[in-house]
């Protein structure tokens, strides 16, 4: 016999070297390397039993068949929206987030509410017995749905070709091993090679697969940088956990736009839709409390209304604190060194906290203009007028910029019923009134402190 033959592959980076080192010489970390048996050459993978029997061959682009790539409907529409319109049959999508975010609730919802035929479920962390008493909580139970508790890949494979799916999920990646390999499940020789079985299975066989991935502690997902290369899509599924809103955002898509996102909120029942979101972050307030402004922000391609509060007060210690919740910190340094530059307000000794109502997590730029009014309000203690929506861009010398897809941002303003929108001057190619929404341009910052006080 041939003798076995081992290699070290580091953990984190996939890098393999013959012999162990302590610190790995491709990404720099340590103790990361682990021993694992190399396959024999002329041991049959099963993943060439999937191909089918006839070798293809090479044939023009117009003769493949434009209907084995129809999109399949499913009846969750956020889902829907974030995969492009559809499910694409043959394709592999990775769902990944934190731990207790909701991702398998998530699937098993959308496994449940299938309607296009048989649905395996693959759980190699969960029983049976649980998987049913989550089910029970968040639906009708259904004969269409198969659950297989199972790691081995094969037997998976072998369940697969018997059952013959219309939809596969794996619950997860990361409990899933092969005995060609003989290293733990989670390495990243067993992760690489059965994201490779399913693959294949995926491709031959037209079926659509979810796959279930854990994240590291600095949030990518586990695993090795090429799974995420196989696959067509990758999701990530995240949010506060003590909040009740969740997000589902697209980091690749081969189908279709990495712009979308969809919006969920954890119930009893399961994950619900967030169909009109704008209505649900905006709560209702004492309109006599200062430090609170409405912006008119874009998650994806998607306009919503969020809530921005700000506290500012004076330092109780020596440093004043600097606190955002769903917001970038430097980012809102940046804006309080604006106004004290060229407004002269003196915020460098006070405390200034602020928070995105909601739990939400923001990124767009249009929403510094909503953030300066609201630290103005509340270090003024003049509250705002409510039926006022901001969105602009601040440049550091002060100047109001545009910003992309005002108009979308108009007409969710105008559909939730506010009657002012504050925004640059220089977008110039809006009508200045919507309805019963006046459009209100501005050139500086310094003109915003006029305007609202």
């Amino acid at each position: 016999m041939a003798k076995t033959k081992t290699q070290y592959v580091c953990q984190e980076c996939g890098a393999t070297s013959p012999k162990w080192l302590g610190k790995c010489n491709s990404c720099a970390q340590w103790n990361t390397l682990v021993e694992e048996t190399l396959v024999p050459a002329g041991r049959q993978s099963k993943r060439s039993l999937m191909l089918p029997d006839t070798r293809p061959e090479a044939a023009p682009l117009s003769s493949f068949s434009q209907e084995q790539g129809r999109r399949e409907h499913l009846e969750d529409e956020e889902l829907n929206r974030v995969l492009g319109g559809g499910l694409v049959p043959g394709s592999l999508i990775l769902c990944g987030g934190e731990p207790g975010i909701g991702k398998s609730t998530l699937l098993l919802q959308a496994a449940m509410r299938y309607t296009g035929g048989t649905v395996l479920y693959v759980s190699g962390e969960e029983s049976p017995e649980q998987i049913r008493m989550r089910a029970e909580r968040i639906g009708h139970l259904g004969e269409h749905l198969l659950v297989l508790p199972e790691t081995n890949v094969k037997t998976i494979l072998d369940q697969a070709e018997k059952v013959k799916p219309r939809l596969l999920v794996i619950d997860s990646i990361q409990t899933l091993h092969t005995p060609d390999i003989e290293s733990s499940p989670g390495s990243v020789s067993q992760i690489r090679e059965t994201a490779a079985e399913l693959l294949a299975l995926a491709k031959t066989r037209h079926i659509p697969v979810f796959l279930i991935g854990h994240i590291t502690k600095e949030g990518s997902i586990a695993g090795p940088k090429v799974l995420e290369h196989m696959v067509d899509v990758v999701l990530q599924f995240e949010g506060d956990r003590y909040h009740a809103f969740r997000i589902l955002r697209t980091v690749k898509n081969r189908f279709g736009s990495t712009h979308e996102l969809g919006i969920y909120e954890m119930r009893g029942d399961g994950l619900n839709a967030v169909t009109n979101p704008s209505a649900v972050l905006i709560g209702e307030k004492d309109p006599s409390l200062s430090g609170s402004a409405i912006a008119a922000s874009l998650e994806g391609m998607r306009p919503m209304l969020l809530e921005i509060q700000a506290l500012v007060s004076s330092a109780v210690y020596g440093t004043p604190q600097r606190s955002a919740t769903g917001y970038d910190l430097r980012r809102l340094n940046m804006l309080l060194a604006v106004l004290e530059k060229r407004c002269g307000f003196k915020l460098a000794m006070k405390d200034v906290f602020l928070n995105i109502a909601g739990g939400m997590k923001v990124e767009d730029p249009a929403n510094d203009l909503a953030v300066v009014s609201a630290c103005l309000s509340s270090s003024l203690d003049l509250p705002l007028a409510r039926d006022t929506v901001f969105a602009a861009e601040i440049g550091l010398s002060g100047e109001v910029r545009p910003v992309s897809r005002i108009e979308q941002r108009i007409a969710e303003a105008e559909k939730m019923g506010f009657k002012r929108f504050i925004t640059s001057s220089y977008n110039r190619n809006v009508k200045k009134k919507y309805g019963d929404l006046a459009l209100i341009g501005i050139d500086k910052v310094a003109d915003l402190h006029r305007l609202l006080f």
